[in-house]
């Protein structure tokens, strides 16, 4: 079986910023940092000192007896400190190392910590909850060059940016030492404040977790939040040493965790770190491949006696494609609860990424002569049908020539080549109920997409789905957008030109169907009314001012006629009215 890890790792690397870190006093325990209760217990030993008495066996006895109620961390820290500054020198010596402690490695951020922040930094991680009120995991951030946003008081929660917004989040469920509102009593740990709970639901049910260094013994409330959280979007590891305890086992179950056995939290996060940075650099082609390939290809473009050329290089990347996602590797029988749909979109990202690279240039300056070879690219890279496999993954498997008509389509709007648009649109792809070739804006459009028998539900739960069944940005807009910065530098003209061609593809679309209002697939243009109303007075505008001879009629995309088009332009409409 593949080890666990292994799994996380994978996961980690494949969903990035997705999973958030449970991390408990086993993280900080090499740092020979106290727990709050042990630094209740030693400040009551100190008191008892001044009364010329001892207090063990029992420094709880001790102190309900001398005076008539329970320790209590914040209590003890009221009556003995009573400024802020006075806090933190009396606290000083238990959190901060002194110049021997600093040589010793005591008390200073630990392996684990450092893993975390290096995490942090290359964007596999942004949330942090932890049970800890010491500074080691914000100290190894900042020696990462990270100010992370800290919550550990309702108040801060009130003011804090979205979890979405923020490099990184820290958030200390039981309080900072500096505060005396941290909860360390069984009763304070029983119940959190409402605006606690709310962002724990959040947590818990928008991202993975990755537990460590946490029992689950002490913490009623933290249980609960978990327990409750109905989603189960990304799977929960959990790091343990040796035998979980009975409320850890519970949650394990409950959640139906992957147990990862480790030694200790050093060793378990320098691994994930060093797996996840390892799956990353294979994952990444060789920068000089994807460079090389470009430049061959303009090389290619520029001149007519290398037009054979131009061809050969297309279609050897092709078969590359084709023959990476056609391997074990991208399986279309394997069980889909095994791999996260978000994963294999991002393997196919990966694997399509020269190809991508190559026709963003090549579609801006593709001449006449050169657009066949990219159709044949299109047809080329659409694979034939399957019997008896997941629903799920045939259809993602039309992901890469989805990407390559997308990358197509942004350089021919970029440069005004509507008649090279049509072309690729109109490119025959075998749809595979039927076995009927229908045009590629038929089946590769990102909306219509989604509607062939996909597991709509499940793409919801992982993000790539929203609501109103429409795709997120995640797929096709930021992918290709470091791509696409080698035509469009400027990311709102990209984000301009994107909508422009999910519009067009929109509008073609319905004219090669005619079944009506529901032909027109609507894209994340919905959401932005300004890029949306601008493309259509442009549209609107050229057929009305120049008839027959507007390049939107001439080009055939939505119409031969301009009246033809402008009727493709009020069945838009109409279908955004009713979405």
């Amino acid at each position: 079986m593949i080890d666990p890890i292994h799994s996380l790792a994978f996961s980690v690397q494949a969903n990035r910023g997705v999973y958030a870190l449970l991390v408990g006093s086993g993280v900080s325990r090499a740092a020979e940092i106290p727990t709050g209760w042990e630094v209740t217990l030693d400040l009551i030993r100190k008191l008892a000192g001044l009364y010329n008495e001892t207090c063990d066996p029992d420094p709880e006895l001790w102190y309900r007896e001398k005076f008539g109620s329970d320790a209590n961390y914040s209590d003890l820290l009221d009556g003995l400190a009573k400024t802020p500054a006075e806090r933190q020198q009396l606290l000083r010596e238990y959190f901060e190392p002194n110049d021997q402690e600093r040589e010793e490695g005591k008390k200073e951020p630990t392996a684990a910590h450092r893993a975390i922040a290096a995490l942090v930094k290359q964007g596999f991680t942004r949330v942090i909850i932890t049970t800890n009120f010491d500074r080691l995991l914000e100290t190894a951030l900042n020696s990462e060059g990270i100010v992370p946003t800290i919550v550990s008081s309702p108040d801060q929660i009130q003011g804090a940016l979205p979890l979405i917004h923020t490099q990184c989040c820290v958030f200390k469920v039981h309080g900072d030492y500096l505060d005396t509102r941290i909860r360390n009593t069984p009763a304070e740990l029983e119940q959190y404040p409402p605006e606690y709970d709310q962002l724990l639901d959040r947590i818990f049910d928008e991202f993975g977790l990755i537990v460590c260094g946490w029992s689950a013994e002490w913490d009623g409330a933290l249980r609960s939040a978990l327990t409750r959280a109905p989603s189960r979007r990304f799977t929960t590891y959990w790091a343990v040493r040796g035998k979980p305890g009975d409320e850890a086992q519970r949650l394990i179950s409950h959640r139906r965790a992957q147990v990862i056995p480790i030694e200790d939290a050093d060793s378990f996060f320098q691994t994930v770190q060093q797996y996840v940075e390892s799956i990353e650099e294979f994952s990444r082609p060789h920068p000089l491949s994807t460079e090389a390939a470009v430049a061959s290809l303009k090389r290619y473009i520029s001149e007519p006696r290398h037009e054979v050329r131009l061809s050969d290089l297309v279609d050897e990347t092709v078969k590359q494609v084709v023959e990476v996602t056609s391997s074990e590797a991208f399986a279309l029988t394997a069980d889909p609860d095994g791999e996260s749909a978000t994963t294999r979109l991002k393997r196919y990202e990966e694997v399509c990424s020269t190809l991508i690279a190559m026709a963003l240039v090549g579609g801006f300056w593709a001449k006449e002569e050169h657009h066949h070879v990219w159709r044949r690219a299109l047809e080329r890279l659409d694979l034939k049908s399957w019997s008896g496999v997941s629903s799920l993954w045939l259809q993602l498997h039309r992901y890469p020539s989805t990407l390559l008509l997308y990358a197509l389509g942004l350089s021919a709007v970029e440069a005004s080549q509507l008649q090279f648009l049509n072309y690729l649109l109109t490119t025959p792809i075998l749809r595979h109920k039927d076995q009927k070739y229908v045009p590629a804006v038929r089946l590769l459009l990102l909306s219509r997409f989604l509607h062939e028998g996909m597991t709509r539900e499940r793409l919801r739960k992982e993000g790539l789905v929203n609501s109103h069944d429409l795709p997120r940005d995640k797929w096709i807009y930021e992918p290709l957008w470091p791509y696409a910065e080698r035509i469009i530098p400027d990311k709102g003209r990209y984000t301009l030109v994107f909508d422009r061609l999910e519009i067009l593809m929109a509008l073609s679309s319905a004219y090669q169907d005619k079944e009506g209002l529901e032909s027109y697939y609507l894209g994340s243009f919905v959401y932005r009314s300004e890029n949306r109303n601008r493309i259509r007075q442009e549209i609107e505008g050229s057929p009305s001012a120049e008839g027959n001879e507007s390049p939107f009629v001439t080009c055939g995309i939505f119409g031969r006629s301009a009246e033809e088009c402008k009727q493709g332009l009020v069945g838009l409409e109409e279908r955004l009215g009713r979405w």
